[in-house]
């Protein structure tokens, strides 16, 4: 099923001799006020022909995302690089990373992610983005129908060695307090397992509403946290490792009942199928409104580093 294009990012190109600098004179220049209301009118922002190097990214973030948030409770294998930001992912690049918006499974969410390309992929490696009211909208009724009472997340953080990330990974810390002082704000259950781990439990919506605009997205990370997001010969090996609610993390209706596989893939295939692509160049920067667009990764060959930060 392929569904008409009628939205890209707004692309800014580089007027002068380009580099951290013009960008930050121009970003000031727009000021906070004009840049958040040119993001909610955009959606994406991709600023071009910069070629801000890795050196000169740190004063071009603090104007993008006033507020850098680390990347606590984050599901996405990820390296810590500099101050609060970080890779992009770690999945292997033969596989695609579905669209997504960041942290939907979690009671709060960053408002704005940037993307920096500081290498660029020898092939394919595109950053595709998704309007999520149009995802949204391209979903059969009878799945909006299904997701209407929310889903129920579930968690299996490993000690150290596992499957998945560990606890202390996941929250940054090795202090089992700190996880619990921060699960206590956040509307989930959990427990700590023999082993060491922890088991987290949380039920959030399937959509949201953007603050400004009002607009319903779709709005969960259900395709990627179910078995059938995975595509089924990996699930049917995580099958033969551990039963469904032993995975590193896995998803439900709200109720605790199963969510069709049907359901899934059509939820994964849709998202990517209405998805732009933002090709990247070394030096390129790209802001997205994380309500109003999910985002995912294509495969690449050759070398590709693309680093990610986020804000409130």
């Amino acid at each position: 099923m392929t569904y008409m294009r009628t939205w890209t990012p707004l692309e800014m190109e580089a007027e002068g001799v380009g580099g951290s600098e013009e960008l930050v004179g121009r970003l000031r220049e727009l000021g906070d006020g004009g840049l958040a209301e040119l993001l909610t009118q955009e959606k994406g922002l991709v600023f071009r022909g910069f070629d801000v190097s890795r050196d000169e990214l740190d004063p071009v973030l603090d104007l993008l995302l006033p507020n850098r948030l680390a990347y606590v409770h984050g599901n996405s294998p990820r390296t810590k690089v500099g101050s609060n930001v970080y890779t992009s992912t770690e999945y292997p690049r033969e596989f695609t990373i579905s669209m997504h918006n960041e942290m939907s499974y979690a009671h709060a969410w960053p408002a704005r992610l940037a993307f920096y390309c500081e290498i660029q992929p020898g092939g394919g490696g595109a950053t595709p983005v998704v309007d999520a009211a149009r995802w949204l909208e391209v979903l059969d009724p009878e799945v909006r129908d299904a997701f209407a009472g929310g889903v129920r997340y579930l968690q299996n953080l490993h000690d150290g060695y596992g499957l998945g990330k560990s606890w202390q990974d996941t929250f940054e810390t090795t202090d089992r307090a700190a996880v619990e002082e921060f699960l206590d704000g956040t509307g989930a259950s959990w427990e700590w397992k023999a082993d060491g781990g922890i088991r987290i439990s949380s039920v959030r919506p399937s959509t949201t509403r953007h603050p400004v605009t009002g607009a319903e997205v779709w709005f969960n990370q259900a395709d990627q946290w179910h078995p059938a997001g995975l595509g089924d010969d990996t699930a049917a090996a995580l099958a033969q490792i551990l039963p469904e609610d032993e995975l590193p993390q896995t998803v439900t209706f709200a109720d605790g009942s199963p969510i069709p596989a049907a359901y899934v893939e059509q939820i994964r295939d849709r998202g990517l199928d209405a998805a732009v692509d933002v090709d990247w160049r070394r030096g390129d920067v790209l802001l997205i409104d994380n309500v109003l667009l999910a985002h995912g990764r294509r495969p690449f060959t050759g070398d590709r580093r693309v680093l990610v930060a986020m804000s409130d």
